[in-house]
């Protein structure tokens, strides 16, 4: 009987281990990349990116004139923050082992490039997420959004240990 290993280990003082291959780490750094790009092309005041839409929530549905002002004020600094997160990702994602910062960084990337990806994809709660069929042409995008969810789902289940 196989035993399933988690890539994720809390550790005692916070950090956390964590063990992908080679192609996972190239995968990941590629997608933080193209997730960068991304939100560079984007102006904080300008229309979102469709693609975004999940990062930059409407705040206020009701009043066009109160969520650009909310959109105004906050896009900046919500831009700034995620590219913060994206720098410490890229920057350990060579590590065996994430301080707490860079642990925090990593579960927050992954949940937005979920987020966008989803969007990209359509994905709803309703949806069957069952992988796609090999003729599907967004097959290798459902294959990613699914090894996200896993990837994501483990790290929470090692934080929360």
């Amino acid at each position: 009987m196989s035993r399933f290993r988690s890539r994720f280990r809390a550790r005692p003082d916070g950090s956390v281990e964590f063990r992908v291959d080679d192609r996972e780490r190239e995968l990941i750094s590629d997608l933080i990349s193209q997730l960068r790009d991304l939100l560079l092309t984007t102006s904080p005041t300008g229309p979102v990116d469709p693609n975004l839409r999940r990062l930059y929530p409407t705040a206020y549905p009701d009043d066009e004139q109160r969520d650009a002002d909310y959109q105004q004020l906050m896009r900046g600094d919500l831009l700034e923050q995620r590219l913060a997160q994206l720098d410490l990702v890229e920057a350990s994602v060579s590590e065996t082992r994430l301080d707490p910062a860079q642990a925090m960084a990593w579960l927050r990337a992954i949940n937005d490039l979920r987020l966008v990806l989803g969007t990209s994809l359509d994905v709803s709660e309703d949806d069957d997420l069952a992988l796609a069929q090999s003729d599907d042409p967004d097959a290798t995008s459902r294959a990613i959004y699914h090894y996200l969810g896993a990837l994501q789902s483990e790290f929470i289940s090692a934080m929360s240990r």
